[in-house]
């Protein structure tokens, strides 16, 4: 097994007591369980504090543009799916400026993980509301209240046809690392949201808030998430109670096991030709 000291973490420009220092300790966890060495990890990221976690593990590492975090994953994950790929990016990043990459990239099927750090607000930038932010929150920029309905991204990733829809909290981090490692060896993206509050500009959506409201699937011999009429109900779940767990699972073909080559090979170790490929360079200079 791989050891936890292997995947290190380096200086974080986090504020104490952030959500997101629990979720880099149950990836190192979950990695280490996994028996994953840093050189067979891929991590990615946008912009925003959930987007740095990149910069804070010792594995290979891109840091992407806000909301452009899947398109890179999911092409080094093609070229070589030999690579266990991870995005980890927050409610803004991933359903904000990047809802049309997360719309389409449940469509595609690539072999990768997809963590979203989901305070409901935007950390990096002082405070906005966010895509998940529930109506009526004000923030220094919602001074009324927020009157946009807030984006449910677990309903919306089944619906759209997601293999593997989870929730996690970052207050468990036990119970996190036990989904991260269901999502990373799903075939197939995965995504799993977790809640993770945000000590300096989330004022109503704290740890208490949350650990009086969140509850756990496991165990519940009564709840089926291969079933997708009642997993969605479930994901309609929010407020009084809030499920964690995975909420849907389904066995779908990824997207390189459509293509024979890429079943006995990654791209990078087919042959190519350099002349070629230099002269096609050439023509557009």
């Amino acid at each position: 097994m791989s050891n936890i000291h292997e995947f290190k973490t380096f200086e974080t420009a986090w504020c104490p007591g952030c959500g997101d220092f629990s979720i880099l300790e149950s990836l190192k966890g979950a990695l280490t369980e996994l028996d994953l060495n840093p050189h067979e990890v891929l991590i990615v990221g946008g912009i925003g504090q959930a987007a740095k976690t990149p910069q804070y593990l010792n594995v290979n590492g891109f840091a992407g543009l806000h909301g452009r975090a899947l398109p890179p994953a999911a092409a080094a994950k093609i070229v070589n799916h030999n690579l266990t790929v991870i995005i980890n990016t927050g409610d803004g990043d991933s359903y904000g400026e990047g809802g049309n990459h997360f719309i389409h990239n449940i469509r595609r099927n690539v072999d990768m993980t997809h963590f979203v750090h989901n305070n409901q607000i935007y950390g990096l930038t002082k405070g906005q509301s966010s895509p998940t932010s529930d109506v009526g929150h004000v923030t220094d920029f919602t001074p009324d209240g927020v009157i946009n309905q807030a984006l449910n991204p677990i309903l919306t990733a089944i619906a759209l046809g997601a293999g593997f829809v989870a929730r996690a909290f970052s207050g468990d981090k036990e119970h996190l690392k036990e989904m991260m490692k269901e999502a990373i060896n799903y075939n197939g993206y995965a995504l799993v949201d977790i809640l993770q509050p945000c000590v300096s500009f989330n004022k109503v959506n704290t740890f208490a808030w949350y650990k009086k409201r969140v509850y756990k699937l496991t165990g519940d011999e009564s709840y089926n998430p291969n079933d997708k009429i009642g997993a969605m109900t479930k994901a309609l779940e929010w407020g009084d109670k809030i499920p964690l767990g995975i909420i849907y699972r389904e066995d779908k073909k990824s997207y390189t096991n459509h293509f024979d080559f890429l079943k006995e090979s990654t791209l990078l170790e087919i042959p190519y030709d350099a002349k070629l490929i230099q002269s096609l360079i050439e023509e557009f200079i």
